[in-house]
């Protein structure tokens, strides 16, 4: 598999440092062998032509799942998988040839002629089916973010490095114009240096930060799922509606929360841009709750707060300064730039970021949509830089098709984990500054090390349930 260059390629330019460490690690990867896995991998992946079609699998296809399906129809989707038959009923009829399961274990142990595997999952079971995946050789399109903690990221990213297969997080914003013309601004120096960035988002837009207990009555599991294999490798808990569905996102055990949800969709252009990989500190500050007089509860032990304020701190790339950027979610939100003209709205309704550079501030919408240098007048005298960097057909709606390109020619998709990994881990590294609000949590990257707090370092790694650990 060819190393990604999306970002030096076309301009002709030498590779970044971390396109460099990409490619010897590639190189690396299939030294060693820590699992034992079937002969088909060892044979390789099936070899397909562009005009073949993959046999297409999916996990969790109630939601957002049956969304990636509708873009893959071009191949063949033989078999879903869904732990509640009842919210993926829709997604199963519009598929009546696609063999039907309850269990991931079962489907990628019966389905022999399986190529790859979509996981839609809620967060906290990302990593325990992309690595059944990956170690039985079937690439993946994994939802963001493709892992609940940091470890789980990087071994996703090692793990598909290693079987050499074709990934891809579901940020399909990382497909679109509006990433790649900011990065051709950057790289043109249309800011100037950049040493200040702004991200925010409207979410939650789901129940977060009040309820802070579990629930205390126990209602029955639906007959129409299967409640333990929900759970995962999450403590067990009885099933109740405020988890599931769609609810799983406010706690801690099962979802990210704002940060998780949109932080790999509006950071994602600011990451590649800036060409970020791992921060040296991050510090978060969070809403409180507020039982009575005097009294106050913080929601961290079962539920992400209401809102929060994360700050990350990037040091020096390349030729780029040190970087300070900050998250905003939960309808807090950085002060309006003075060249912003007024009833002129920050961002678009789901978010938006901000790159404060020496000689211009770039705005622009979720995803990197729409990016404009602020004033307007500023960005109608702005002469755009030659299109430099390769684009994907259909921009953001051929997200998953970039990928299923890539498993066949073996190219490497626009997010494959390479990148998309590394993204991961700083968007979860900044939930670990939630879950510790008021310390500033100092980062060794390569190590993946909390160096100076060993109650959070406790979890760069998660716990798991017996019988779900990786």
């Amino acid at each position: 598999m060819e190393p990604r260059k999306p970002f030096t390629e076309a301009a002709g330019g030498l590779p970044t440092r971390r396109e460099f460490l990409h490619q010897a690690a590639a190189a690396a990867g299939t030294v060693g062998a820590l699992t034992i896995l079937p002969g088909r991998v060892f044979g390789g992946q099936r070899k397909l032509a562009p005009s073949d079609k993959l046999n297409l699998g999916a996990v969790g296809v109630g939601g957002m799942g049956g969304s990636n399906l509708s873009r893959c129809e071009t191949e063949n989707i033989i078999a879903l998988c869904d732990v509640d038959s009842a919210l993926a009923a829709k997604t199963f009829g519009k598929y009546p040839n696609a063999r039907r399961y309850g269990n991931y274990r079962e489907m990628f142990d019966k389905e022999k002629d399986l190529d790859a595997v979509i996981v839609a999952t809620p967060d906290h079971t990302h990593a325990v089916v992309a690595m059944a995946a990956m170690q039985r050789g079937l690439h993946v399109y994994v939802q963001k973010p493709i892992a609940h903690a940091v470890w789980e990221a990087r071994l996703m990213t090692e793990t598909a490095r290693k079987h050499k297969i074709s990934s891809q997080m579901g940020n399909q914003g990382h497909s679109g114009e509006g990433l790649r013309l900011i990065s051709e601004w950057v790289a043109a120096g249309a800011l100037g240096q950049i040493k200040e960035v702004h991200a925010w988002t409207n979410r939650p837009v789901w129940p977060q930060g009040v309820e802070v207990e579990r629930p205390k009555d126990t209602p029955p599991v639906p007959a129409t799922m299967d409640w333990d294999e929900w759970i995962g490798p999450a403590p067990s808990r009885p099933f109740h509606p405020t988890y599931h569905p769609g609810r799983w996102r406010a706690w801690w055990d099962f979802g990210t929360g704002s940060l998780g949800d949109m932080g790999c969709h509006i950071l994602d252009p600011v990451f590649a841009a800036l060409d970020l990989k791992y921060p040296i500190s991050v510090e978060g500050c969070i809403s409180t709750y507020w039982e009575e007089f005097w009294k106050l509860v913080e929601p961290k032990n079962e539920t992400y707060p209401r809102s929060t304020i994360v700050r990350y701190n990037f040091p020096a790339r390349k030729n780029m300064p040190p970087l300070q950027l900050t998250w905003w979610d939960g309808g807090l939100m950085p002060a309006r730039p003075a060249e912003l003209e007024v009833g002129r709205k920050l961002g678009d309704d789901d978010g938006g970021v901000l790159l404060v550079g020496s000689e211009a501030t770039l705005m622009a919408g979720c995803y990197g949509r729409s990016p404009r240098l602020i004033p307007e007048t500023r960005m109608r005298d702005f002469t755009q830089p030659a299109k430099t960097l390769e684009r994907v057909p259909k921009g953001e709606d051929g997200h998953e098709q970039d990928w299923i390109r890539s498993c066949k020619d073996g190219k490497p998709s626009s997010s494959n984990f390479d990148y998309s990994g590394p993204l991961s881990e700083m968007v979860l590294m900044g939930n670990l500054a939630v879950r510790f609000p008021g310390r500033l949590l100092l980062w060794d990257g390569e190590a993946m090390k909390v160096t100076n707090d060993e109650e959070a370092n406790a979890y760069v790694r998660r716990q798991y349930r017996e019988g779900w650990k990786l």
